[in-house]
């Protein structure tokens, strides 16, 4: 993790600020050291690459999850079958980059998905009131 990325992540998450951490948080493992130097109570959402032991994530992250449910919203890594979004407004996820998921039908995107990529979010992390308004000003919300 470079100085870029934890002086962004410093400049909006404070010291009690709730974060979760949609997945794969360090590649390669020397990473894990920066950890430790970003602010917020972190929960971890697994991610593919995340692959280390869990005790490696457990002095870092207050919890580790595989998904997190959140105001009728699931937070996850890589995003769910749009089968298993019949039950949530909107899928928050990580794992696809610069890409979106494709609504089925259209084959524009789908605007139940919304992608935390660091790439999406201009390397920043995003407040949930943030996801929640954009989300209610497409009307998922």
């Amino acid at each position: 993790m470079n100085e870029a990325l934890i002086e962004r992540w410093n400049a909006v998450v404070g010291p009690y600020d709730k974060v979760y951490h949609l997945g794969d948080v360090v590649i390669p493992r020397r990473g894990l050291q920066c950890l430790s130097r970003l602010n917020g109570n972190k929960v971890l959402i697994r991610g593919n690459h995340d692959i280390f032991k869990m005790s490696d994530y457990t002095e870092h992250f207050k919890d580790i999850r595989g998904c997190h449910y959140l105001e009728h919203c699931i937070l996850t890594h890589i995003p769910v079958h749009p089968v298993n979004l019949t039950r949530y407004k909107a899928n928050i996820h990580g794992h696809l980059h610069y890409r979106v998921v494709p609504d089925e039908k259209t084959g524009l995107s789908d605007l139940r998905y919304y992608n935390v990529c660091v790439e999406h979010i201009d390397y920043t992390p995003i407040s949930w009131n943030v996801v929640r308004k954009q989300l209610q000003d497409l009307g998922i919300m």
